[in-house]
């Protein structure tokens, strides 16, 4: 694998254990200001609501376990594929799933940011 892809690997960990640590300003400088992320719900976030929605309490991340991540290095540009184990209170209700997700991250000015993250549910 390349030195990108192992690094990017290793960062969208952090950026996972950091959703469940509520842990903001990793998360801010981690997340790109234009991200788009699309939720295995097919709800849509930007980097705003999606902090604002873990501030509040609506979304609350308590595990985010990955597998089977595989990076392909574009240069300037990482795609990550694999699956998550997710565990969420949303509004109060405790959910587990299993989502098989593709997540893009790219070298902005030295600093690597996450761009993009789509997931899909997978089958129970």
């Amino acid at each position: 694998m390349s030195e990108n892809g192992d690094r990017i690997i290793a960062l969208d960990k952090e950026r996972m254990q950091a959703m469940a640590d509520k842990d903001i300003a990793k998360l801010n400088n981690l997340l790109c200001k234009d991200l788009i992320y699309t939720h295995s719900s097919a709800r849509l976030d930007t980097k705003q609501s999606l902090i604002e929605n873990m501030e509040s309490g609506a979304t609350v991340y308590t595990s985010v376990i990955p597998s089977d991540v595989v990076a392909q290095d574009l240069g300037d540009t990482v795609v990550l594929t694999g699956v998550t184990q997710i565990s969420i209170d949303s509004n109060g209700t405790p959910k587990s799933f299993g989502v098989r997700f593709t997540d893009v991250y790219q070298n902005q000015n030295g600093t690597w940011r996450m761009v993009a993250w789509q997931s899909t549910k997978l089958p129970v």
